[in-house]
């Protein structure tokens, strides 16, 4: 601006009554002010994001065994390898294209119109709703007449965790915090989200073996099976949905007024 101008320009210089307000405007994260303001939304979208990655990277990472285990593809030692590969993709595709694509797309269109915290909250409802109708009469499912019924239902906690909180997750902290603090908030909440990645994949790898241990796969103990395993995604989703409560709504609100900033602006003047 001095360049522009053509002039000196000073900043202004707070005035002494205005010294313990700025002290108090400019709180830490590791402040009594930031906990009590927003230690609950921090604890809220650490929570939210990791209890999501377990459930959401357990479920891609093994879909091929969980079709495997129902007998929708073949197993792998039936094929070989471009036959296993090409088998995998072309399922893994159609849940793409039936599922994740259109829940991306109806948050896109809803976001604005019902809220994140309205999305997030059906979405880990639906996520726990269809889990648990496999995972119980998990046996049902596997009779060949009844697999594509099996896949239908997959495909739909796939489509509520992108129209749910795989979106509003990353939106959420990103407008909820101050300013000076929001991005090393947001790294936190995303920093738990692959801690739940990684406890997903390894953990799903091991309790999903069969409980008989001369059915597991080489290498690995005796697990809780499928069905349970499936069970625990069902819980994992229903702790999501507890925990979104500590998530307030952003929509139609400035980051100033989700931060609270408007407010510290307001009681100054």
């Amino acid at each position: 601006m001095s360049k522009v101008l053509n002039m000196d320009i000073e900043a202004d210089k707070p005035r002494p009554e205005q010294q313990g307000e700025v002290k108090e405007k400019q709180y830490g994260l590791f402040s009594k002010v930031f906990l009590s303001r927003h230690g609950k939304h921090l604890l809220g979208t650490t929570s939210t994001w990791f209890l999501l990655n377990i459930a959401f990277y357990s479920q891609n990472l093994f879909q091929k065994d969980i079709f495997s285990a129902i007998g929708w593809i073949p197993k792998a030692a039936t094929m070989n390898a471009i036959e296993e590969v090409f088998t995998i993709a072309r399922a893994q595709t159609l849940i793409a294209l039936c599922s994740t694509v259109p829940g991306y797309w109806f948050t896109v269109a809803l976001i604005d119109v019902i809220g994140r915290f309205a999305i997030q909250l059906i979405g880990f409802f639906f996520m726990t709703v269809f889990m648990f109708a496999l995972a119980f009469p998990y046996n049902h499912w596997k009779l060949p007449e009844n697999r594509i019924g099996f896949v239908v239902m997959y495909s739909l906690t796939f489509f509520f965790a992108n129209f749910g909180p795989n979106a509003t997750t990353f939106v959420v902290p990103a407008e909820i915090f101050p300013a000076r603090l929001r991005s090393t908030c947001h790294g936190i909440s995303a920093a738990a989200g692959k801690l739940g990645a990684i406890v997903g994949a390894f953990g799903f790898l091991y309790l999903a073996q069969s409980q008989d241990p001369t059915k597991t796969d080489a290498g690995y103990g005796p697990g809780i099976g499928v069905k349970n395993s499936l069970i625990a995604l069902g819980v994992i989703n229903f702790l999501g949905l507890l925990f979104t409560f500590l998530v307030p709504e952003s929509k139609g609100k400035s980051l100033e007024e989700m931060s609270g900033e408007n407010n510290e602006e307001t009681s100054r003047n």
